[in-house]
């Protein structure tokens, strides 16, 4: 059965150095392999790319240093299986070798109908809907998700 809505999701990190500097090295030689993992995993629809393969070229903030991650998934059992899951969690638990903590959230994630794509406008948004209002249906984090619409609750 075809899902009426898809999850999606934007991830923000500003990187501790220029992405061509020798402490982001193990980081920038991760990404092809970790990108390949997600697009492997049962659920993933689809992921924000530049003419380089990822995301590391698109500026969707004023500060170069930020990179975003923006992916599209069946549900949220299937995001949280591949963020939580093997080789990507190996690299997430490295995320302060190479990423600094951001004040406001640097995850949200909000409902869109089956067939349509993010933005980079309504990632922004998403972002600032969470640090302004906290978990919401408009914009919600792993931790304290919102049910696909229509539906009643998501298991915890």
């Amino acid at each position: 059965m075809s899902q009426p809505y898809h999850l999606a999701q934007v991830n923000i990190a500003r990187a501790r150095a220029p992405l061509d500097h020798p402490l982001m090295r193990d980081f920038v030689d991760q990404l092809a392999p970790v990108n390949a993992l997600a697009e492997a995993s049962p659920g993933f629809v689809w992921r924000l790319q530049d003419e380089a393969g990822d995301a590391t070229g698109v500026q969707a903030f004023d500060d170069p240093r930020i990179i975003v991650n923006l992916s599209l998934w069946e549900s949220l059992e299937a995001l949280r299986d591949y963020v939580y899951g093997g080789e990507h969690l190996a690299v997430l638990r490295r995320r302060r070798d190479w990423m600094e903590k951001l004040p406001g959230p640097s995850l949200a994630l909000w409902w869109l109908p089956a067939g349509q794509l993010p933005s980079l406008a309504q990632a922004r948004a998403a972002l600032r809907s969470l640090a302004e209002r906290g978990p919401s249906a408009e914009a919600f984090s792993i931790a304290r998700p919102f049910p696909t619409p229509g539906m009643e609750a998501l298991p915890a």
